[in-house]
């Protein structure tokens, strides 16, 4: 497949009307999410001009510039081609990381190439999407719901969640799985197999938590059962947070003011906890404007997958839905106490390169895919 073929056929026809038919709205969206984000780390850092929000705002700068330059130049065969390199490349990181990864608070999660730190489960979350949409994409429509053509989408979940759970890291192989079933029940999957993958996991779950999980992970479980009670250990940071948001009130304390936030009772508020800060300084007007964004940021993405014409398009862009639905429920759910902490960040708000990065990337594809959504409308067209 050359250039010319990559570039050519299906969307608008020279490159100025493909930036000028970009879905803007989803593009002005990430824009607005991106410089709360902004504020909220210029509040982190008490008002000062640190290097974190400022570098913060410099990465989706430059990362939004080349999300933009993508989705106009590629169009959605040259994702579809990229699919099987992408997810095998991440598998491949994500061994290494094992045999020669970086550990940092406990964690053996990160690969240090020369000045950069790259986590390559972050981009394993895009590299599974378009893996098992190709797949499906190219499958004979009878063949989904089969057992036998279970198996290997099956296997290509269950490779890189087992590798990052070795890491470990629970929320993270969690939002691979997440984003990888989903793909599988949109490309076809019977309910019969969903009920008996949901038994399965139940089982599994409870394995886990015997045998898998580390004493801290455990911990955290138990304090959101209620099976336990660590203020000061295991539950100090949900603690801190329902403290903050349920001191907040309708504004909020104002912008700067948070006393849990600025008095650093709070912890990981530049990553994790991020929308306890917004919620606490905004109150339930600046929490609801933020999920407000998110919601309609979800909603054009799913518009695009369902004007999509080819499988590999809708099955694409409705992943990387999924996964940005994942990533804002556990992370909201997880401030106020719904479901275990587990270490998700907030997209676009919380402080990070690679999980940016994977997030961007996925929506150069969605722009990509509406961009270019008339084209190979037939199932296997590419090969």
């Amino acid at each position: 497949m050359t250039t010319a073929n990559v570039l050519s056929g299906g969307g608008p026809n020279t490159i100025f009307d493909r930036f000028a038919k970009l879905n803007w709205g989803i593009i002005t969206i990430l824009c607005a999410l991106a410089f709360i984000g902004v504020l909220m780390h210029f509040s982190v850092s008490s008002g000062a001009w640190t290097d974190m929000p400022l570098s913060h705002g410099l990465r989706f700068a430059v990362m939004m510039t080349g999300v933009i330059v993508a989705a106009a130049v590629l169009d959605t065969r040259f994702w579809l081609a990229i699919a099987y390199p992408l997810y095998g490349g991440a598998l491949l990181l994500l061994i290494a990381v094992e045999l020669f990864g970086a550990t940092r608070m406990g964690a053996q999660r990160w690969l240090d190439i020369g000045p950069l730190s790259l986590q390559p489960s972050e981009l394993m979350k895009i590299g599974i999407v378009l893996a098992l949409a190709r797949y499906y994409h190219q499958l004979d429509a009878r063949r989904t719901g089969t057992v036998l053509w279970v198996i290997p989408p099956f296997l290509m979940i269950a490779a890189p969640v087992a590798l990052v759970m070795h890491q470990p890291d629970l929320g993270t192989s969690l939002m691979i799985l997440f984003a990888g079933v989903c793909v599988m029940f949109l490309g076809g999957l019977l309910w019969r197999i969903i009920a008996a993958g949901a038994i399965v996991a139940v089982g599994g779950a409870i394995f886990a938590y015997t045998s898998i999980l580390h004493e801290y992970q455990r911990e955290r479980v138990n304090v959101f059962l209620g099976i336990t009670d660590d203020p000061l250990g295991a539950g100090y940071h949900v603690l801190q947070s329902k403290i903050a948001i349920g001191s907040a009130g309708l504004f909020g304390r104002g912008y700067l003011q948070g006393t849990q936030s600025q008095l650093d009772f709070l912890p990981e508020k530049h990553t994790d906890f991020i929308f306890t800060m917004i919620v606490e300084e905004f109150g339930l007007v600046g929490g609801a404007l933020v999920l407000g964004l998110f919601a309609a940021l979800l909603g054009l993405t799913m518009q695009v997958a369902m004007r999509a014409r080819s499988l590999f398009g809708k099955l694409a862009a409705s992943g990387v839905a999924a996964t940005l639905a994942c990533y804002v429920f556990i992370n909201t759910a997880m401030v106020i106490g719904l479901v275990p902490v587990v270490g998700i960040p907030l997209p676009l708000l919380s402080f990070g390169g690679t999980a940016m990065m994977t997030l961007l990337a996925g929506f150069a594809i969605v722009l990509s895919v509406d961009l270019h959504r008339d084209q190979h409308g037939a199932r296997g067209w590419l090969w």
